[in-house]
């Protein structure tokens, strides 16, 4: 323990008791008014590998579907109405995965527990408040730190390989948003590979598809094992984060079993929390909010994540 500005410091990784509402002022610090405005990217070796895999996987169930699936098909209608869904929700899923990996989850500032930062808080005199003794810096109430992204992410769900990201309370949205896509798009997927399948059988695999009846077939069972795999990782990991959002708990509290020290929303406040407003179609599209010309105006790359 440590005295500065009559205010105690106390180096623990649980149960921050400083509140959100009293949260670092970036708009006071210059290097955090830059930081805030960098496209966030965490420079990990396996997270980096797992993100360009997905998007390999992704793009190669397009692949099959459009010239091994729908072009070839006779029926005109149904290869347009599918191949526009299937490119449409794939378009999505990897859009929301680029929202999510390149979003900051809720950062907690680096070193900010300085005497000038102590005064701007005007906390009483002996008040505790927690410090993460890793980098450096004032734990708001429910953040705990991520040895992969090197800081204290609030609310902090967990950090997932997949998306080379934290979830935490600034990309969660985004998150629940990939997984829902990834599992629509995995099962309209396996739907369009069992009726290809009946198809080529019922056929005698004679024009079923542009190429040959063993490519064809190693094709789709490939599509088949992809498909059926993500569909069960992301529809139960959609399910889990729904769960947590409507029980306003994070997956690292619900596994430490920590006890609430915050006033627990109710299930509709706390999907309207983490998705914005009232229901809407902004809900569900990982465009909302997005602008292009804030990517204009990036900075010079710095610390764990860098701008873009």
């Amino acid at each position: 323990t440590m005295q500065s500005s009559g205010h105690r410091f106390r180096d623990v990784e649980h149960h921050p008791l400083l509140a959100d509402n009293e949260s670092y002022d970036s708009s006071s610090s210059s290097s955090e008014a830059t930081l805030a405005e960098r496209v966030w990217f965490i420079r990990d070796g396996c997270g980096m590998v797992c993100a360009i895999m997905t998007w390999l996987l992704v793009v190669y169930a397009d692949f099959v579907v459009t010239f091994v699936m729908l072009l070839p098909s006779k029926d005109f209608w149904y290869s347009v109405i599918n191949g526009v869904l299937f490119n449409c929700l794939a378009v999505l899923a990897l859009s929301s995965h680029l929202r999510t990996m390149l979003t900051d989850p809720g950062a907690v500032p680096k070193g900010n527990a300085t005497k000038e930062y102590m005064d701007n808080l005007q906390l009483k005199p002996g008040e505790v408040i927690y410090k993460c003794p890793k980098c450096c810096s004032i734990k708001p109430e429910r953040a705990h730190h991520c040895s992969i992204c090197k800081r204290c992410i609030r609310k902090m769900d967990h950090h997932c390989p997949w998306v080379n990201n934290c979830v935490g309370e600034k990309n969660q949205r985004f998150f629940v948003l990939f997984t829902m896509y990834i599992a629509l798009i995995s099962a309209h997927a396996l739907i369009l590979c069992g009726f290809q399948f009946f198809s080529c059988v019922r056929g005698q695999w004679t024009e079923c598809s542009d190429f040959s009846p063993p490519v064809t077939v190693i094709l789709m069972i490939f599509l088949c094992l992809e498909g059926f795999l993500f569909l069960t990782f992301t529809a139960v990991m959609f399910g889990t984060q729904i769960h947590s959002i409507c029980n306003d708990e994070t997956e690292i509290e619900r596994l430490k079993s920590e006890k609430p020290t915050w006033e627990r929303r109710l299930r509709w406040e706390g999907m309207k929390s983490v998705f914005g407003g009232q229901p809407s179609l902004l809900w569900i599209n990982p465009f909302a909010g997005f602008r292009i010309r804030r990517l204009l105006l990036r900075g010079k790359k710095g610390g764990p994540e860098f701008s873009v």
